[in-house]
């Protein structure tokens, strides 16, 4: 699921942010049952992040504009970051 389907999952469908960023993360790792390896932010847990402008949680479309995001312990920034 990309950004966009989780912002439209707010603005047409009417989850709550919680709602449309857990189906994104922690919901599909339960489905595989990879819960406990990733799906959400704790310790000993793979995890690639993203950094956004914005709390997603009051302003979901901040999910959309990407700073910068950390994928195997590296940060990738864009030019326009």
């Amino acid at each position: 699921m990309n950004a966009h389907e989780v912002v439209f999952m707010v603005n047409e469908i009417g989850m709550t942010p919680a709602q449309a960023i857990a189906s994104s993360t922690i919901k599909p790792a339960r489905l595989l049952h990879r819960q406990y390896q990733l799906g959400s932010i704790e310790a000993g847990k793979l995890a690639d992040l993203i950094a956004v402008p914005a709390d997603p949680f009051d302003d979901i479309a901040a999910i959309t504009a990407v700073h910068w995001v950390m994928k195997g312990g590296r940060v990738y920034r864009s030019d326009a970051a």
